[in-house]
């Protein structure tokens, strides 16, 4: 029996899912969605929130973050309370984090390290594992951590040479296990050869600032690993996702392998669909140094694309890849570009970008909204019902969004633990005027209510390998044997 302080009845605003708009009210009873309709009685003791005027949407899942992430010498500024919770203030209310083990460790003891450093989280979240290596305890792990640990997707680098990038050996291996799994295998697609040649290439030629590093990635190397990942996934036919694909050669990839049938999903981050390769001309080197990431932020015809891929729905999710670095972490760079700490921040501006440059320009619908920051990345990762949707049953994460509610985005003003911000001086028409995290009110529109350690890890099942399985036998089936003539000396 659920105590009657637990009660919050959500009143008269537009109820958006991924499947449309309704004018409905929400009933939430302790952590869940009790019901939506219209005209819902209010229990005794209810909290009331009126939302006339409002959208009601699902709270934002990203499906990239690095929080405290051991990264090129440093760890990522953010831990997983500040995270969490700088993300609720924006509207996001669970996250899927990394798991990146050192070369030669174990994927067990990795996993168990990041479980312990998230017990601080103030909303919910769960857990990519990335391979960075091959034996028979690899294997081994994988199947743990889908059977025991709700870990339903595996990562893999193909770049960062000499450190934790896989190469083609590892690749195969691995996509095979995940497809005995029933897993799904994501890839951060850069030539981690090319990138290691051009980059000193580049540095060797005098090129030594922030503006050598998109020199140092350019789009064909994206485009040529999101090819080759797609095709080996092909061969062996195993579903993938492609993290953060910010250019055209990326997308094209995609897209053929999409329009062939093949189960390939793709996300895109939102800073790649609002900021271009100027960033990294900027005469303040700490500023300039503030967009290294990788892959790197593109000239603007590949945004247009983006955006069309996101709209014809070749791209399915949208996230940040938040992984923060502060200005003398980046500084450790200032010499020698590829020293830069990879990694910008996001995770509490991701849902606002995308409102005001997506439903604000008639490029989204609210529905594709939530399509795109939640309702898609549930259902790829297997937790669709429980997160990414508000019905009965669901988790009471819940996003009261005011289309008029205007913020000038800022370092000054936001709550992520970096002291800059890559959209500074935006300003942004829509924003989360509360955002509650499994019923309980995280942010109220002018502050932040969050708990340390409220969060909840979030399993997420395997898949059935079912599908995988089919696809590779549609690929091997009906053999065609080809009549051939003996020689005259063999008859």
């Amino acid at each position: 029996m659920v105590d009657k302080q637990q009660f919050t009845l959500i009143r008269g605003g537009t109820v958006v899912t991924a499947e449309g708009e309704q004018r409905a009210d929400v009933l939430i009873a302790g952590e869940q969605i009790a019901a939506v309709g219209p005209g819902l009685d209010a229990p005794a003791g209810a909290a009331i929130v009126d939302a006339g005027g409002a959208y009601v949407m699902p709270g934002g899942i990203d499906p990239h973050t690095h929080m405290e992430l051991p990264f090129m010498g440093t760890v990522a500024s953010e831990d997983f309370f500040t995270g969490t919770s700088a993300a609720a203030a924006g509207g996001t209310t669970m996250v899927i984090d990394f798991v990146i083990p050192s070369p030669k460790q174990r994927l067990i003891e990795a996993y168990k390290t990041w479980r312990g450093w998230a017990e601080k989280a103030a909303g919910d979240y769960s857990f990519h594992v990335a391979v960075t290596w091959w034996d028979e305890s690899v294997s081994a792990d994988m199947g743990e951590l889908c059977e025991k640990h709700g870990v339903n997707s595996f990562k893999h680098f193909m770049a960062y040479k000499n450190a934790i990038m896989c190469d083609d050996e590892v690749l195969v291996n691995s996509f095979t296990r995940a497809r005995e799994l029933g897993a799904l295998c994501t890839v951060h697609a850069e030539n981690g050869e090319l990138v290691y040649r051009l980059q000193r290439d580049i540095f060797e030629r005098g090129i030594t600032g922030p503006e050598g590093h998109p020199l140092s990635r350019p789009p064909e190397v994206e485009g040529e690993a999101a090819n080759r990942a797609i095709r080996i996934a092909e061969v062996l036919g195993v579903p993938l996702y492609l993290v953060h694909t910010s250019c055209i050669d990326a997308l094209e990839a995609v897209t053929r392998a999409r329009l062939e049938g093949q189960r390939v999903f793709a996300e895109v981050l939102a800073q790649h669909l609002v900021i271009d390769d100027s960033v990294y001309r900027n005469p303040d080197w700490n500023a300039a140094a503030h967009y290294v990431m990788s892959p790197p932020f593109r000239a603007k015809e590949h945004q247009a694309a983006l955006w069309r891929g996101l709209q014809s729905g070749m791209l399915q999710t949208t996230a940040t890849d938040h992984c923060c670095f502060c200005t003398p972490q980046k500084q450790a760079g200032l010499d020698d570009f590829r020293k830069i700490p990879n990694g910008t921040g996001g995770v509490e501006d991701r849902m606002t970008v995308l409102w005001h440059h997506g439903v604000g320009t008639g490029r989204l619908t609210p529905a594709e909204f939530v399509a795109v920051t939640s309702a898609n990345t549930a259902k790829i990762f297997n937790i669709y019902g429980k997160k990414g949707t508000l019905a009965p049953g669901a988790d009471a994460d819940v996003v009261v969004w005011d289309p008029a509610r205007t913020r000038t985005i800022s370092a000054k003003t936001h709550h992520q633990n970096i002291d800059f911000n890559i959209y500074e001086g935006m300003e942004t028409r829509g924003n989360p005027a509360m955002t509650f995290l499994r019923g309980q009110l995280a942010w109220d529109g002018t502050s932040l209510r969050t708990e340390r350690g409220r969060g909840r890890y979030v399993d997420r099942p395997c898949h059935s390998p079912f599908f995988a399985n089919q696809m590779l036998r549609n690929r091997q089936s009906a053999p065609v044997a080809v009549p051939r003539t003996r020689p005259a000396s063999q008859r």
